[in-house]
This record gives C-alpha cells, sequence and structure tokens, in this order.
C-alpha cells in the first residue's frame, strides 16, 4: 500500500457502547456458563466425597452383620433409629456414599448404653441386618464373637442378667494413654463434658429405668476412673497397674474380653479429645 493510500484509508474510530439488549444477553451467556461449570464440578464432589468418607469405618448397632454384609440386607427403615431408649443411632447422610440412609452410632456425641435392658435395635429389625445370631452360611470372624453372653450391670442382679449378643460391635482402646488422667494420677471434679453435653447415660443410683443428661450426674473422683464407673458391661475394663516401658508403675485402663464397643468408655472420658475411643468392627486379639 502506498503513502497516499494509507492517508486515504478510514480511521477507526471507537467502539460503539453495547445495547442493552446485548449486554443483558451476555450476562445470562456467563450466568449459564458459571452455573453449568458449578453444576459440573458439584457433581464431581458428591461423587469423590463419598469415596473419601467411605474408607472411615462407621459403628454399626449391636448385632450388626460384617459390614459387606450389612450395607446388602439393610433396608433403611428406620426402625432401629425409633426405639433405641437414648437416640444413640443415627441414620448416615450422603457422604456415606453407599451407605447413605445405614444405621450408625457416633460413641463420642451418644453411646449406646443398653437402656433398653434388651437390645430392642435387633428385635425392630425386619431384615436380619441386626441379628442375635447369624445364619449359618455367613462365617463368623475370629475374635468377633464373645466367649460368654456379656453380663448387663444393671441386670446383675436380675434372673435373666445377660445380653443376647453373640458378636462385638467394636473394641475399646487406649488410643491416647498419654493425655489420660487415670495414667497421669490425676482426679476430675465437675460435669464430665460440660454443661452444654446432651448426651444420656443410665445412672442406675438416679432412676434404674431412666436415662438421665451427663450434665445432671456431676462427678467428684480423687482418681478418675468415669470410663470404668460408666461402663455397662460387667468386666469389660478395669484401671489397673501396668508397667511402663521404663520400668516405672502407673494406673491405666485396661481392655478385656467382654468388651462389646458401646462406646460408653469413648463418650464418658472427660479429655477432648477421647483417650479412649471405639474401633469400629475390630476383633479381639490377646
Amino acid at each position: 500500500m502506498s503513502e497516499n493510500e494509507k492517508d486515504d484509508a478510514p480511521v477507526a474510530g471507537p467502539t460503539p457502547p453495547l445495547s442493552k439488549a446485548k449486554r443483558q444477553t451476555n450476562r445470562r451467556r456467563f450466568l449459564r456458563t458459571a452455573l453449568l461449570t458449578g453444576g459440573v464440578l458439584g457433581a464431581a464432589l458428591s461423587g469423590f466425597l463419598p469415596l473419601i468418607y467411605a474408607k472411615k469405618k462407621r459403628l454399626r448397632p449391636p448385632g450388626a452383620l460384617d459390614e459387606k454384609d450389612f450395607l446388602g440386607s439393610c433396608i433403611k427403615c428406620g426402625q432401629c433409629v425409633q426405639v433405641c431408649p437414648v437416640s444413640a443411632i443415627k441414620l448416615a447422610d450422603l457422604v456415606d456414599g453407599m451407605g447413605v440412609g445405614t444405621p450408625y452410632i457416633d460413641p463420642r456425641r451418644q453411646a449406646c448404653d443398653f437402656s433398653c435392658d434388651a437390645v430392642q435395635c435387633i428385635l425392630a429389625c425386619p431384615t436380619g441386618s441386626l441379628t442375635y445370631h447369624k445364619p449359618d452360611f455367613l462365617a463368623v470372624r475370629a475374635g468377633a464373637a464373645l466367649k460368654a453372653k456379656p453380663i448387663l450391670l444393671a441386670k446383675e442382679k436380675d434372673a435373666e442378667p445377660t445380653l443376647n449378643m453373640t458378636e462385638r460391635i467394636g473394641v475399646a482402646r487406649l488410643s491416647r494413654p498419654e493425655a489420660c488422667l487415670a495414667v497421669q494420677g490425676k482426679g476430675f471434679k465437675g460435669q464430665a463434658r460440660g454443661a452444654d453435653f446432651t448426651g444420656e447415660l443410665r445412672y442406675m443410683d438416679v432412676d434404674r429405668w431412666k436415662p438421665i443428661k451427663v450434665s445432671e450426674h456431676p462427678y467428684d473422683l480423687l482418681e478418675c476412673d468415669l470410663c470404668v464407673r460408666a461402663c455397662p458391661i460387667k468386666g469389660a475394663i478395669s484401671i489397673e497397674t501396668v508397667m511402663a516401658p521404663n520400668g516405672s508403675q502407673h494406673k491405666s485402663p485396661v481392655v478385656h474380653e467382654p468388651c462389646v464397643g458401646c462406646g460408653v468408655c469413648e463418650m464418658i472420658c472427660p479429655v477432648e479429645p477421647a483417650c479412649i475411643t471405639i474401633e469400629a468392627g475390630e476383633v479381639w486379639k490377646i
């Protein structure tokens, strides 16, 4: 192009402003793209998060079949939830993936203290997902079976003091011994979980039949043994003098074979986070 032609070329002026209709169209297009992107990401996360959370074992109600069989047979009817006297049983939400809607227990919030006396959740289950006795075609994992029917301390003086349970749902473990008050030789005074804690427990010295809030039953102990005091199963846990690796002796909670994994010890532990916890689905190991 010659110099003259360049001089004669039209000069581009400022871009004319968009009309109101065009601006609205562009805005709608942007919002639609943003929503679609958010929907795709949300759908991806809805499938991804359950995979993450599903790796965490849930503590199932008493009498639960092994996890695979439990998930395959539970119809998520919620009957076990309805009959629990302390509302220990909850239904799993969306993050549980394939387990959504299935019953579980969060022992730190509310443990099973067997206030029903007869494991009513098992009686209420219509499919056998919770059962007193497994059918013959389902094997019992080594260490899952209890050597004897557990004795419920609240019924110890009754004609039939045992719970009709043949398998444990978990095992209590002293997961943080360094923080345990009993190990440190310390006492405890006050409400075990604070004034705002809503968890309930049956106290024989208060009411044989009706559980009350833990916050309504303060303690005054020279040496903490709350996990032993609160445990509803005879012989499941005790405070023993044990030998440390350095040769010194100290007291410590010791879990015994009758432990069924109810979670009361975890619920009542006054240390935060709890020093003693339930390993869901765990078996007894010598």
